[in-house]
């Protein structure tokens, strides 16, 4: 049932004038309501007048979700972790359309391409949802902008026409979180910083043990080649062995000669190498590999590997990481370094993807030029379903506010007083809140405080107006003081840490 087109004009009217006129609508009539415009929602509700009901089937769009209170208090936490990571090794924050140029889009995700959301044409240009925040809309950035030097990150929503796997945090849309250092910069300097801030996410996040799997893009085409992989198979075959965190060396190896046509000679020789994983050892064993050791792409990423793990070392993290030889992407865009993280709990599917590439700002420059960029893509989706997992298991209560107090009364006829404190702790800074009866039961207050979470009751009474002090309760113990008016906002503050 459409709006009636007086619900909109009586909406205005709330909005400016506080009052509701009455408004005829589809199943009823709308009345003028004392509390404004919440009100009139209210009563749009009640009467059935919006185009949905509380009672009707769900209509979220699928593979999209809600997320109430205390869900979004889980997600605050985690960007507030993830944000102050990436300020701490001093990135700057940047922010792109939502939608991008079709043509922009097209081709530059291989056979993803068809996940695109593409828009409506309205008679003017074709544009499609953006498909993630790197591949198009920070190379865009940097080629129009002329950026050939900068450290970023970029946090939000991306679009993916995908299926959707509600239970695994893989969604339609979805929070992306990229930290991307762009520049011409000493060979794995900036590598060895993005694993840092990987492990430091994952450890301050306390999800889980975890590990952080890295290759090379180099190892992995200098290994296709010696063992014997025609250069127009590498990236298709690249594509089968990526399979291999989620299938059996049989199955990977079945598909890569029933299906891409490999020989069963060169796959035998992938198997080989790719079933390996280690630390320095195992880079100094490959430099000395006969056949590895004579391939100069190989040689390179190897060497280039060494130094990665050097660098880790010093760090003190080179124990979370692990060269993995399994370790593969099919998309052309990365040419060095790639790593993923994975949460060790069976159950979990978590990853960090890797972004690393050289090629991504050429494709968008008139005249070409490539600026080299590395960084890494969080898998913040999944983090929050791991997140949530956890608070559902241990019932842990979540605060959904930030209330530092509220402002209470002990007897009636204190709404005056109470509304003129709230509005000094406001002005100073303090998250207060009241309740919004003229006469609350005191005891009714402090129930409010014990289920919200919230710390301090300010009480106001007659006889504390009379000596100049507000008696200050603390929720979980009981205690009560009473602090001089004057000294009411610092004692706030000392009590519950807050600046």
């Amino acid at each position: 049932v459409p709006l009636p087109g007086c619900v909109f004009k009586d909406a205005l009217s709330v909005l400016s004038q506080g009052t509701a006129p009455p408004c005829t609508a589809a199943g009823g009539a709308l009345q003028p309501s004392s509390s404004g415009s919440v009100g009139l929602l209210v009563n749009l509700l009640d009467h059935g007048s919006l185009p949905f009901s509380p009672n009707s089937i769900d209509l979220g769009s699928q593979g999209t979700r809600d997320y109430n209170p205390k869900q979004m208090a889980i997600r605050e936490k985690v960007f507030d972790i993830i944000i102050s990571c990436f300020k701490r090794h001093g990135a700057e924050v940047i922010d792109t359309p939502v939608f991008e140029l079709k043509e922009t889009l097209t081709g530059k995700y291989g056979e993803d391409s068809k996940l695109i959301y593409d828009l409506k044409d309205q008679g003017g240009e074709l544009l499609s949802l953006r498909y993630d925040l790197t591949v198009v809309p920070f190379a865009r950035y940097l080629a129009m902008n002329k950026i050939t030097n900068i450290k970023r990150y970029h946090i939000a929503k991306v679009y993916r026409r995908d299926t959707p796997a509600m239970t695994r945090g893989r969604y339609r849309e979805f929070y992306q979180c990229d930290f991307d250092i762009a520049g011409q910069f000493d060979p794995m300097i900036p590598d060895a910083e993005c694993l840092k801030i990987v492990h430091e996410i994952l450890s301050g996040l306390q999800i889980g043990d975890f590990l952080v799997k890295v290759n090379d893009r180099r190892i992995l085409d200098g290994m296709f080649a010696v063992c014997g992989v025609p250069d127009s198979k590498f990236r298709t075959i690249c594509s089968t062995v990526d399979k291999l965190d989620k299938a059996t060396w049989e199955d990977v190896r079945s598909e890569m000669v029933g299906e891409k046509g490999l020989s069963p000679e060169a796959a035998d020789r992938i198997g080989e190498y790719v079933r390996l994983h280690g630390g320095l050892g195992l880079i100094e064993q490959l430099l000395q590999d006969p056949q590895l050791s004579q391939n100069k792409l190989a040689r390179e990423g190897l060497g280039d590997m060494k130094l990665l793990f050097e660098y880790l070392t010093l760090f003190g993290i080179a124990e979370k990481i692990s060269f993995d030889l399994s370790l593969a992407r099919g998309l052309d865009y990365y040419t060095g370094v790639i790593y993923e993280a994975i949460l060790l709990q069976p159950q979990s599917t978590h990853k960090e993807e890797p972004v690393s590439g050289d090629g991504l700002v050429g494709m968008f420059d008139p005249k070409g030029r490539k600026v080299p960029c590395v960084g890494v893509s969080i898998g913040i989706e999944r983090i929050f379903s791991i997140m949530e997992q956890k608070a559902e298991a241990s019932e842990e209560k979540i605060r959904t506010t930030e209330t530092q107090v509220l402002v209470a009364a002990a007897q009636k006829k204190l709404l005056e007083e109470r509304l003129k404190l709230i509005s000094e702790l406001w002005d100073s800074g303090i998250k207060a809140e009241m309740l919004y009866k003229k006469n609350p039961k005191l005891l009714s207050q402090l129930q409010y405080c014990e289920e919200a979470g919230i710390p301090l009751v300010a009480i106001v009474g007659e006889q504390e107006l009379k000596d100049g002090v507000i008696k200050l309760r603390v929720v979980a113990t009981r205690e009560e003081v009473d602090i001089r008016r004057e000294n009411l906002v610092e004692e706030i503050r000392r009590r519950t840490c807050q600046p």
